[in-house]
């Protein structure tokens, strides 16, 4: 991959020299586990051999925490709560959250290139979107810390206990900021579980907690596969579960936890809808929905993977898609080149061609690019489907690929019909230059999140979440705060 050839839209071809990121993402060659402020190996010796997804070869090896391991883990953070963090003035712990962010900030470019290394993403997301919100959330929380007694007018906040975060490969560092600055903002203390393919940039930022002087326990860190988290999850030492993954194990979470004092949150599955309507700026569309699914390989689960788009501009959207998608450099996730990066695993990559392979099995008609893919690691090219039914698989479940489904519409109360006609509610987009129409379609829409006139924007002081099976409960902003407090009244 020394070079990268584009085929432009007027038939072209032009090489752009690599643009490598050279900063060093200093990943240890074995980590352990992170448990009472020290890497620690696991009781029972397993572990797991983590891959570069860009090819294929190993690039660590990560403890997987077993039974005993999450014990020790829950009773740690149960001292650090009983005993410390709980009884800390909110004004202190902000200054160890924020101290956290600035530790973060200070090495961003260094957890950029181990994001990018890990998860396949391009180098330019890691390191434009991924880190520096990360950094946001631990400021946004550590502002939040000493200002609980204003948060809830006629209530008292007290923390939950020990919080139980279960995260997955898609934003690894991201998903750990989510769910650990509100947590430690509200006087909790935390067990994360990192996903099994993607625990580098979480175990990274062990070591800053480390170098934050955070108190033992109140942060641990255990990477694991589904038997670690399923221990976590049933733990009785847990007073909390924040989960963010597939519906799939958020309902056997709900079912695990039925009947228990446990609180939880689930962030679910998506299946977003881009709704471009005739009045829209086709151009500036074009490009929010290169951002909204092939920017990031469809790795996001608010990822807009269905297009609806009116039909009297159909056809030369869908033109200038193409020829926008030829642009699109795949490759080295390290190249500020590149477009498009590795999928995540073998199995994600298992799982888009099934789903592809069922798509054309259905009657849609499929379009693809033609682009050279790196000969080593995990890839798939950006991928259009047109002709696609609502009762298609790809335009009902989750891909979580570069992969587009296109369907067309005739009025407003069509494309709100398709759009809300999944299992899932958790974004949407609405793309058109008349704001009455936004507003009268954004409330008739399902989800939890709904982009105008733009797609993927996120903001810690914003909530997000989802309905029907994209889950319950919302992070971010000052609803973020609530799953982890009991709300006491005040006289």
């Amino acid at each position: 991959m020394s070079t990268t050839s584009v085929a432009s839209s007027t038939g072209l071809n032009w090489t752009y020299a690599p643009a490598p990121e050279t900063a060093d993402p200093k990943i240890r060659s074995r980590y352990e586990l992170f448990i009472d402020g020290r890497f620690v190996p696991p009781a029972e010796g397993q572990y797991r051999t983590i891959l570069n997804p860009a090819t294929a070869e190993p690039l660590t090896e990560v403890a997987e925490a077993g039974a005993a391991d999450i014990d020790r883990a829950v009773k740690a953070a149960r001292r650090a709560y009983e005993k410390v963090w709980s009884r800390m003035p909110g004004r202190e712990r902000g200054k160890y959250i924020y101290r956290i962010a600035r530790l973060l900030q200070e090495r961003a470019r260094e957890f950029a290139v181990a994001e990018s290394k890990n998860g396949g993403k391009p180098i330019r997301e890691s390191r434009d979107t991924d880190i520096p919100l990360s950094v946001a959330h631990f400021f946004y929380y550590a502002g939040w810390a000493d200002k609980l007694n204003y948060a809830f007018p006629g209530a008292r906040a007290r923390p939950v206990g020990v919080c139980g975060q279960v995260i997955p490969w898609n934003f690894p560092l991201l998903m750990a900021a989510w769910k650990i600055a509100p947590a430690l903002a509200t006087g909790n203390t935390v067990v994360l579980k990192p996903a099994e393919t993607t625990p580098v940039t979480s175990l990274k930022l062990a070591e800053l907690i480390q170098e934050a002087d955070l108190p033992p326990g109140v942060v641990n860190i255990v990477p694991g596969g589904r038997p670690t988290g399923a221990a976590l999850v049933q733990h009785p030492g847990v007073d909390k579960i924040a989960f963010t993954g597939s519906t799939a194990v958020g309902k056997w979470i709900m079912k695990a936890l039925a009947g228990t004092r446990k609180k939880y949150t689930l962030e679910l599955g998506g299946k977003a809808a881009n709704i471009i309507f005739e009045d829209a700026a086709i151009d500036q569309a074009v490009e929010g929905i290169i951002n909204a699914i092939f920017f990031n390989q469809g790795h996001v689960c608010c990822a807009g993977s269905r297009l609806l788009v009116q039909e009297g501009v159909a056809e030369i959207l869908i033109t200038k898609l193409k020829q926008r998608i030829r642009t699109l450099i795949i490759g080295d996730p390290l190249d500020k080149n590149t477009d498009i990066g590795a999928i995540n695993s073998r199995e994600q990559l298992n799982r888009i061609e099934s789903l592809v392979a069922s798509g054309r099995e259905e009657g849609a008609e499929i379009w693809q690019p033609d682009c050279p893919l790196p000969e080593k690691g995990f890839w798939y090219r950006p991928t259009l489907f047109t002709n696609v039914s609502q009762a298609h698989r790809i335009a009902q479940e989750e891909i979580f690929g570069p992969v587009l489904t296109i369907q067309t519409f005739r009025t407003p109360e069509e494309a709100i019909e398709r759009a809300n006609n999944t299992p899932y509610g958790l974004s949407d987009g609405v793309w058109t230059d008349k704001g009455a129409k936004i507003f009268k379609v954004t409330r008739q829409l399902r989800a939890g999140v709904i982009w105008a006139n733009t797609f993927n924007k996120f903001d810690p002081t914003s909530p997000f979440g989802g309905y029907k099976e994209s889950g319950m409960g919302r992070e971010g902003g000052w609803h973020g705060l609530l799953p982890y407090v009991e709300l006491e009244e005040t006289a």
